[in-house]
């Protein structure tokens, strides 16, 4: 049986804000299985290019289909990952707002219309399945833990109503133990307090990096009052005190350094929300007598928690995928509906997440070849033993090998790597590429059979492929790796297995035989404007406007070449396909009207960048089939505009504004 999973939400790429305003969800994504095996997932974000996003899934639906050899006519089942009363409902309030919807009777008929519009077919209504929000968590989790019998929490801000569920799971049969109202939503609980830290939604990370710095007997007592625990493992928010934060800072403002109020505000949110989640735990692992744990939701990405339930031994295992926010609800509704009509199938733990673009040896020379100008592309011989020594000579090298990873982080094919005994690289990557919050840790991959050496584990659980839990790192080892320890002494660590991950894995050891050391540093490969790299392109581009001093895609090295406005000029230059060009004719001063220029986001015209006459004028014209000095010479830009040009088109390839390739789009 095929199933295709969905998430996200309801605009096209090229709609303007409006029909999709109303979407169902963020991080929109496809997952492909075949009874009940993942064939190809990817999230739409590493094809379209925009973080987090909600535009509908159709490049992802597209990729999966095509890299397996389907058609819609071969899929047996669609599952989206909300409940169908519940979206039933939202249309009707929707059509208030947007009389456009009232030709659509229910939400089956608009998903109908939506599969029309983007793929041209018309799809069967019973076709369409709609799962739950917290079952699609809680059967993203615990499908892929291998765990017949555990306990099942999920935990984010929101989904059909509900913030978070508690499954006791038997052998594929959820018996729902209780279920929390978002009044009570700890993503919502989180999310409110990180507002006076400068932070918002997708931050929550952040967070998690700065609490160490902190005490959090500084306002525990402030953060207590936001919460009661009650008995038999209730709890209640109240998220009206969370106003009495302004008693101890105003919100921090973008660009405000961090004082250790900050870091101390950290540290006592941390602390609530594990003490919150513990009393919770405690209860319902009494109750069942379960001694496994699983855990999704967004709630469920907080490493740091992860590794402290994993510590305490309240249970024997635990398992946390690095896609336990929303785009993990495709692969879940898909399975939780793939084991509903095949009951029989079996179900083993899955130990890895590279489902998504493939990168072939023998396509890799023909993708580099167009840009020539800019890099120098070397066929290595022997790949390990060649960046192994780059690595221990001190290059940060940007890693692309086999398939994607489907979910949010890099683990070892699109990663950025760096030795990890190398304190200096903190400051280095983030000048290089990263450009982020100086206190944040970098990750370290480490072979899996060796984790015990390093890091201090606990119980029998010694395989963490997700880089979902905070662990120690041994203390005589902490001195030697500072590059991978945090400030507490701990480490969001990466177990790398030779069978899920061959090149990754020979790199390591290679790494490890020489220094001692079998651990590499590993960060995702991406800029702060952009979500990581998927394609070969992407790589490339994300490497030119980086100070990465080497990429390596496949067996083949990329070293920069000396490139200037010779090289740039050759480039053939287009608009994001979700950009808007605005020309405003305003008051720029009491006295005098001029024009502004602008490029926005149709989906976020909050996000406004400035751009000059010259390039205003230039994107009017791009369409992929002239170069950039063609468009240049064409409006017949002096040399001194030209030479402005060119200083502000860097800024603008390197925040991904425009989009710049070696080959025509004819």
């Amino acid at each position: 049986m095929l199933v295709l999973g969905l998430t996200g939400g309801i605009d096209s790429l090229l709609e303007a804000t409006g029909i999709s305003d109303t979407g169902i969800g963020h991080d929109s994504a496809a997952v492909l299985i075949r009874d009940g095996v993942v064939l190809y997932a990817i999230e739409e974000e590493r094809l379209s290019r925009i973080k987090h996003t909600e535009k509908i899934f159709s490049s992802a639906v597209r990729f999966c289909l095509d890299s397996a050899g389907y058609s819609f006519e071969d899929v047996d089942a669609i599952t989206l990952y909300a409940s169908e009363e519940m979206l039933n409902e939202m249309l009707k309030f929707y059509k208030l707002d947007i009389p456009e919807l009232v030709v659509f009777q229910d939400i089956r008929s608009l998903y109908q219309y939506l599969f029309s519009r983007e793929f041209g077919v018309k799809i069967c209504r019973d076709k369409l399945i709609f799962v739950h929000h917290h079952l699609s968590h809680t059967a993203a989790s615990y499908y892929l833990s291998g765990f017949e019998k555990s306990l099942v929490l999920t935990i984010d801000g929101q989904g059909d109503y509900i913030s978070s569920m508690v499954v006791d799971a038997n052998d594929k049969n959820f018996e729902i133990l209780k279920t929390k109202s978002v009044s009570d939503s700890l993503g919502l609980f989180y999310l409110k307090v990180i507002g006076f830290l400068g932070y918002k939604d997708f931050d929550e990370y952040k967070v998690m990096g700065l609490a160490p710095y902190g005490n959090p007997a500084v306002y525990r007592e402030k953060l207590s009052r936001f919460y009661d625990l009650l008995e038999d493992g209730d709890y209640c928010i109240h998220a009206e005190r969370i106003l009495e934060m302004y008693e101890i800072l105003p919100p921090r403002r973008r660009g405000e350094a961090f004082t250790q109020v900050h870091m101390d505000i950290a540290a006592a949110l941390q602390e609530a929300l594990e003490a919150i989640v513990f009393h919770v735990l405690r209860h319902y692992q009494k109750l069942t007598v379960q001694t496994r744990l699983v855990i999704s939701g967004g709630v469920g990405q907080n490493s740091s928690m992860n590794g402290k339930i994993l510590n305490s031994g309240l249970f024997e295992e635990v398992f946390v995928p690095s896609f336990a926010g929303d785009s993990g609800c495709a692969y879940g509704a898909a399975a939780y509906v793939a084991h509903q009509l095949q009951p029989d199938l079996p179900f083993k733990k899955v130990s890895h997440a590279y489902w998504g673009t493939p990168i072939h040896d023998d396509e890799v020379a023909d993708a580099l070849a167009p840009w020539q100008d800019f890099v120098v592309i070397e066929k290595l011989l022997d790949r390990s033993e060649h960046v192994s020594n780059l690595i221990i000579e001190g290059a940060v090298i940007g890693w692309v090998q086999g398939r994607s990873e489907f979910g949010p982080r890099a683990l070892g094919n699109r990663s950025i790597i760096a030795d990890p005994r190398v304190a200096s690289h903190k400051e280095t990557i983030n000048a290089m590429i990263k450009m982020r919050e100086s206190y944040r840790p970098f990750a370290p991959s480490v072979l899996a059979e060796r984790v015990r050496d390093f890091f201090e584990v606990p119980g029998k659980q010694d395989e963490f492929p997700f880089m979902s839990f905070v662990l120690n790192v041994r203390p005589e080892w902490r001195e030697q790796l500072p590059a991978i320890t945090h400030v507490d002494g701990s480490a969001r660590l990466q177990t790398v297995n030779k069978a899920d991950n061959p090149l990754y894995w020979e790199l390591i050891e290679t790494f490890g035989r020489k220094t001692g050391v079998p651990i590499l540093l590993n960060t995702s490969f991406n800029n702060n404007a952009e979500p990581i790299v998927d394609s070969i392109d992407d790589s490339v581009v994300c490497y030119l406007t980086s100070g990465l001093n080497y990429l390596v895609v496949g067996d083949y090295l990329v070293t920069k070449k000396d490139w200037g406005n010779e090289q740039l000029a050759k480039l053939f230059v287009t608009l994001p396909k979700a950009a808007v060009l605005t020309r405003e004719d305003r008051y720029i001063s009491p006295n005098e009207r001029g024009y502004g220029y602008f490029l926005v986001w149709n989906y976020d015209t909050s996000r406004r960048h400035p751009l000059s006459e010259a390039w205003y004028k230039i994107l009017l014209e791009a369409d992929g089939k002239q170069s950039v000095g063609q468009l240049m010479l064409s409006l017949g830009l002096p040399g001194e505009r030209q030479a402005q040009a060119y200083e502000e088109l860097t800024g603008l390839w390197s925040d991904r504004l425009i989009i710049l390739h070696p080959r025509s789009a004819e």
